[in-house]
This record gives C-alpha cells, sequence and structure tokens, in this order.
C-alpha cells in the first residue's frame, strides 16, 4: 500500500511538470503569434489551452482520490494540498498564454505591438520562458535553492513591465488609446504569469520545508 501510495505521489508530480511543459510552450508560440501576426499559431495556442484545463480538472480529481483513499497526513498531506494549489497556479498561467494569443487574433492580420514595444515584448517573452523552464526543474527537482533564485528573475519581469508603461505614458505615443489598453493588458498577462511561475516555486519550498519561502526572501 505505501509503495502504492508513494507511486500516487510520483505520478501527481509527473503530471505537474507535464503542465508546466505545456505552459511554457503555449507562452512560447503566444510571444510568437503576437509578434509575427501568424493566426495559425495564436489559433493552435487558443485550442491547445483545453489540454492544460483537462490536465487540471483530471489532477485534482485524482488528488483527492488519493486523499480519500489512503487518508495521509502530515508531510503527505502537505504534498497533495500544495499539488492542488500548484495545479492551479500553472491552469492560470496557461490561460494568460491563451489571453496572448486571442490579442494577436483579434488584431490580426496587424501586429498587435508597436514597432517602439518589440524589443520590450520579447525580452518580456525571453525572461517568462526562463522562468517557467525553471519552475518546470524546481517542481521535478523540489530545489529549493532553485526555488528561492526565481523571486530575482522575477525581478527583472517588473522591470520590463516598469519599462513598457514608461512607453505608454511618455507624450510621444501615437499610437491611440486602443492599442495602449492592449498594450497595458499584454504586459499585465506576462507579468502575472511569472507572479505564478513564482507562487509555484515558493508552495515546492512550502511542501520541502513546511515554511514559507517568504519568510526566507
Amino acid at each position: 500500500m505505501r509503495d502504492a501510495f508513494h507511486d500516487d505521489l510520483d505520478a501527481v508530480r509527473e503530471t505537474l511538470v507535464e503542465m508546466s511543459g505545456l505552459v511554457g510552450h503555449a507562452m512560447e508560440r503566444a510571444t510568437t503569434a503576437l509578434l509575427t501576426a501568424d493566426l495559425k499559431i495564436a489559433e493552435e495556442v487558443i485550442s491547445d489551452d483545453s489540454k492544460i484545463d483537462a490536465l487540471h480538472h483530471d489532477l485534482d480529481n485524482r488528488i483527492l482520490g488519493i486523499m480519500a483513499r489512503q487518508q495521509p497526513v502530515a508531510g503527505d498531506l502537505r504534498i497533495l494540498v500544495t499539488s492542488i494549489r500548484m495545479s492551479a497556479d500553472l491552469e492560470r498561467m496557461g490561460d494568460l498564454a491563451d489571453h496572448i494569443a486571442k490579442v494577436a487574433r483579434m488584431r490580426y492580420p496587424s501586429t498587435a505591438v508597436p514597432p517602439e514595444l518589440i524589443l520590450t515584448i520579447q525580452e518580456m517573452g525571453s525572461v517568462v520562458k526562463l522562468i517557467i523552464a525553471k519552475t518546470s526543474s524546481v517542481i521535478q527537482s523540489q530545489d529549493i535553492t532553485v526555488a528561492l533564485q526565481l523571486e530575482k528573475d522575477d525581478d527583472e519581469m517588473d522591470r520590463l513591465h516598469r519599462k513598457l508603461f514608461i512607453t505608454l505614458l511618455d507624450d510621444s505615443w501615437s499610437h491611440g488609446i486602443e492599442t495602449a489598453i492592449d498594450m497595458t493588458l499584454i504586459g499585465r498577462y506576462y507579468e502575472r504569469c511569472a507572479d505564478h511561475a513564482v507562487s509555484v516555486a515558493r508552495r515546492v519550498y512550502f511542501l520541502v520545508t513546511g515554511e514559507y519561502a517568504s519568510d526566507q526572501a
């Protein structure tokens, strides 16, 4: 019974790693669709979001089943409860990639990003790709040192988010309110995706140590 229980816990972790991989791929493709006005890629990201949602719902149901069968306590219960919360974070990250792809689709055949913000969005896409990859690694390895490093990676995303707003608020902005709203939302989607990734890393820290990572930052 105990061996079966640990197999269940390993399967939960592997599903979380799978979800994080799908989220990273979705965000990377959403960024490509946004910057190149590629309708096909945007549609694929939007369609594939259902796969992440399905994994999220299936994982939650499996965890509840494990709890009912095994009635875990202490550290094992912490693993399962924390995994449910990580699943929710990852599902939300997938939704944010979906939102970015929908902006690309809405503005097609035009490119949603004006020239002076292309580099900033490219950088935001690169940073979120790195953050999600590290998050996936943290889930797999449960390396709390790497988990804490994600806070610093998120600082870079926050810097880029501020840089985007400086451009939007500059008197030289000439692209109108509609584009400004688009870019405000897009910047928020990237920033929130990074925040959810940091939340996952903090949950891994808690899973391993029983303490909150914010107390250690």
